[in-house]
């Protein structure tokens, strides 16, 4: 059975080593697993620095630099993931690709056009609760607009964890909350893969 091709995007701190160790992770379990480098291989030591670098790079460019990454591969139909800032790239993409078979969103969502539209697409979100990104109000309106827009969204919280609690190199790293959105997710993707095969049969 074919893995998932999966293109998983960095957080404002850039392309750090956390998410190279997530993209070994991934493909460890069978999974592609491309890291596209939207900084160009600048980092950020502080969320206050990544933001300053994200706005001098703007966010038209930082879109069009995914968008760049993804189309060589999006034809074969891509799991769309990213840490934070990167979830919010990964979300606007997936919406925006109907060939998308799934959305992972480590740590952040993004806006939701109005006229978005997917047909069923597989959206799992893992948070921090509370996230001092992502208010209990904006994450029930996000939720309600995915859904809206077709998307079958599943969200699980991490009371007490840090925003980028996945990151071992970051104050906000919690092992116990990383271990369990690893497991979960893979089982997602898993399921992805399980519904592929049903559908080719």
């Amino acid at each position: 059975m074919d893995r998932m091709d999966i293109m998983l995007f960095h957080s404002t701190y850039g392309l750090r080593p956390a998410v190279e160790a997530a993209a070994l992770r991934l493909r460890a379990a069978g999974h592609q697993v491309r890291v596209p480098d939207l900084f160009e291989g600048q980092t950020a030591q502080t969320v206050e620095a990544g933001m300053e670098l994200q706005k001098s790079i703007g966010k038209e460019e930082l879109l069009k630099r995914a968008v760049l990454a993804s189309a060589p591969y999006s034809e074969r139909g891509l799991v769309y993931a990213g840490f934070s800032f990167g979830a919010s790239v990964a979300q606007t993409l997936a919406l925006g690709d109907e060939k998308a078979r799934g959305l992972l969103l480590l740590h952040g969502t993004s806006d939701i056009a109005e006229s978005a539209s997917v047909d069923d697409l597989p959206v799992q979100l893992h948070i921090a609760d509370p996230d001092p990104f992502e208010s209990h109000d904006w994450l029930t309106s996000w939720y309600l607009r995915m859904g809206k827009a077709g998307a079958d969204v599943e969200v699980y919280r991490y009371p007490g964890a840090g925003h980028l609690f996945t990151d071992p190199d970051l104050p906000d790293w919690d092992e116990a909350a990383a271990e369990r959105t690893w497991a979960i997710a893979l089982a997602f993707l898993e399921s992805l893969e399980d519904a592929d095969g049903g559908a080719d049969a």
